[in-house]
């Protein structure tokens, strides 16, 4: 490991370490409180990623993109039990190992606490990964467009559009001013609900990939003229994400141009926001329309753009609190449901994760699985049945799902219907351990 990556950058590696230490990051003084628990960026191994991610088994996968060949994000966890994400580019991406190190030795040297930072990479044969910090509480998509509960309260609105524009400001002034494909699904929250932006969008999808994958109606108008990204491309993605905030929707720039040209904002702002809404509102819709003008030198920058929103957060705090002390609720009982069943209590097992997926935040196949078990254990076949039937519409190649089907068909009496889910995860197990001894 070490003595590959010699290859490209001259230093002396300790045998010692299992991952290869690079130069420290650079990190002013004002942020090093915030960021000094992360380690130096650095090299691990694929055996290291792999390990961490079960071997890149299907139910670790948080999210994919591409078409015939995605790159896919892990979660994982390291040997000091860290959890990570971990970025699996296709194997046509970054041909060339010493530009996607250098590259990401770049970005790893970025630190500050709205970032989701880069721990690291793995360049080994074909594969190329990049390691960042794990994010537990979903994306801004996920709370802002598919949420069952309750909406995103509109002071946690003006949150994200500050600190969004403050790690615009950072990258900008540390030399990384282009960002690719800014939309809401790189937006993500961390343990404590704030939210920050993902390192992955400061590197391209690979040396010659696209800047952007959303719709072309959502694309800047110079990227379809030119196919290059600027600074001013990732002020005009800044722009649809402020009217994805104030309508809670993703609404083309065209249309909520026209909207705003006929002042009929009413159309544009978020229906279940009624109430909560003050002249932030307006400010919001001035700032995104100098964003998403055509020219892009008449697009703000960064620095302004922090200056505009940082006088709207005005008495948020409560609210945010709120915010994520529900947030923090959905996760106890989530981290209590763990405990209960790694401690075979099936029935408190039961609850914990039935008070979980209840607040319809985005559950994994384990859950279900796990829940499912529980009934079983508790001879509730029909349930356990749903449960099974669940984990395999989210991960439809999961072998662990068909196994729990055929148990439960199985107590349920309907024994045909148990040997033919039976057969099907068998089926699904031995492709998965084809595909693993590939790797």
């Amino acid at each position: 490991m070490g003595c590959q990556f010699s290859k490209l950058k001259p230093c002396c590696w300790n045998s010692q370490f299992k991952a290869a230490v690079l130069e420290a990051p650079d990190i002013d003084n004002e942020e090093k409180s915030d960021v000094d628990y992360l380690h130096r960026f650095c090299e691990f191994t694929f055996e290291q990623l792999k390990n961490a991610t079960s071997g890149f088994a299907v139910e670790y996968i948080v999210s994919e993109h591409g078409e015939k060949a995605p790159n896919v994000v892990y979660k994982g966890k390291l040997e000091n039990q860290r959890r990570i994400a971990v970025k699996r580019f296709n194997r046509m991406a970054w041909p060339d190992a010493r530009q996607f190190l250098e590259e990401a030795r770049l970005v790893g040297q970025l630190r500050n606490r709205r970032l989701v930072n880069l721990l690291g990479c793995c360049c080994e044969g074909d594969e190329r990964l990049l390691v960042a910090e794990y994010m537990p509480n979903e994306t801004l998509a996920k709370h802002l467009f598919h949420w069952e509960t309750q909406p995103m309260k509109w002071a946690m609105r003006l949150r994200v559009v500050l600190h969004l524009a403050q790690a615009l400001e950072y990258c900008t002034s540390k030399g990384r001013a282009l960002y690719h494909d800014l939309n809401a699904y790189r937006i993500l929250f961390d343990e404590d609900g704030n939210p920050r932006i993902s390192t992955f969008g400061l590197m391209k999808n690979s040396r010659d990939g696209k800047s952007y994958s959303t719709n072309l109606a959502f694309t800047p108008p110079e990227y379809l003229r030119t196919g290059r990204v600027t600074p001013e491309s990732v002020i005009y993605s800044f722009g649809t994400l402020l009217l994805d905030l104030l309508s809670g929707k993703h609404i083309p720039p065209s249309h909520a141009l026209d909207l705003i040209r006929d002042r009929n904002l009413q159309m544009l702002t978020d229906s279940c926001l009624e109430g909560q809404l003050s002249d932030d509102a307006t400010e919001l819709v001035r700032l995104a329309s100098r964003c998403l003008q055509s020219e892009p030198r008449e697009r703000p920058n960064p620095k302004s753009l922090v200056a505009s929103l940082t006088p709207l957060q005005k008495e948020t705090e409560l609210s945010f609190q709120m915010w994520t002390d529900q947030m923090q609720e959905t996760l106890d009982s989530k981290e209590k449901g763990d405990s209960a069943f790694k401690q075979k209590d099936f029935r408190t097992t039961i609850e914990c994760y039935s008070q979980f997926i209840d607040v319809g935040t985005m559950v994994s196949p384990t859950i279900f699985a796990r829940r499912g078990l529980s009934y079983l254990m508790n001879d509730m076949p029909q349930e356990a049945l749903n449960d099974a039937m669940q984990a395999q519409v989210i991960s439809p190649i999961w072998h662990i799902a068909s196994y729990l089907q055929a148990a439960a068909l199985s107590a349920l009496g309907m024994d045909n219907e148990a040997q033919a889910a039976l057969k099907e995860g068998t089926m699904l197990e031995a492709k998965r351990n084809a595909a693993a001894a590939k790797k």
